[in-house]
């Protein structure tokens, strides 16, 4: 995610995602091994199709906008998830990445948030070139800290739901979770982010009308 974007008077929710590729690549990977495994059953069949899915995806990227980093990071990522349930035969283990982020999310969020410096603080006000300048003003820090808690709470939704269907081994449903859990609703506290940044920015909501673009 790029967190400069969330100081710009317009937002781009593709491109606050690294793009629509990126998020098509994260939607693929975990939609293809769901629907597959609830066809076939078979974990390395999915995962094959998985990785298949997004080493597509990850060519045309690079064919058409000559973006290596971003189609090989989205290739290691589905080729660890792959790998993971592949070895283990344990389908859940497709989506172990993507819990783990979760819970790790969570507590890196929240012990910033404990000890003063809200993570949403650290990349903002380096993007607004404040620095550390912020956290002298307690106006400024309670901002940052409710913005950190829109993450906080994305992450701790994801842990609380993804963490038991996991441990229960429930492949659909944790499939389904992980995939609207990622992506989508990283889009969705960027722009709430987004919002809260705008609405100090401008507390009149003179602003409040800027147009909102949803091409990447």
């Amino acid at each position: 995610m790029n967190f400069n974007l969330l100081t710009q008077k317009s937002l781009s929710l593709f491109a606050v995602v690294g793009g629509w590729r990126t998020l098509a690549e994260s939607i693929a990977s975990r939609a293809l091994f769901t629907v597959v495994y609830l066809i076939t059953g078979q974990v390395t069949t999915s995962a094959l199709i998985a990785v298949g899915g997004v080493f597509v995806l990850a060519v045309a990227r690079v064919w058409t906008d000559r973006k290596y980093w971003q189609a090989a990071g989205g290739l290691l990522t589905v080729g660890v998830s792959a790998f993971l349930a592949g070895s283990s035969g344990v389908g859940v283990n497709f989506y172990l990445v993507g819990v783990l982020a979760s819970v790790v999310g969570g507590a890196v969020f929240l012990v910033s948030m404990l000890v003063g410096w809200p993570l949403i603080g650290l990349v903002v006000g380096q993007a607004r070139g404040e620095r550390f300048t912020w956290r002298r003003d307690r106006a400024r820090r309670r901002l940052y800290q409710k913005c950190s808690a829109v993450f906080l709470a994305k992450f701790a939704i994801g842990a609380m739901v993804m963490v038991p269907l996991y441990l229960a081994g429930n492949v659909i449903v944790l499939g389904t979770v992980s995939t609207l859990l990622t992506m989508p609703a990283t889009a969705a506290c960027a722009y709430v982010i987004w919002r809260i940044l705008r609405a100090e920015a401008d507390p009149t909501g003179a602003e409040s009308a800027v147009p909102i673009s949803n091409r990447g």
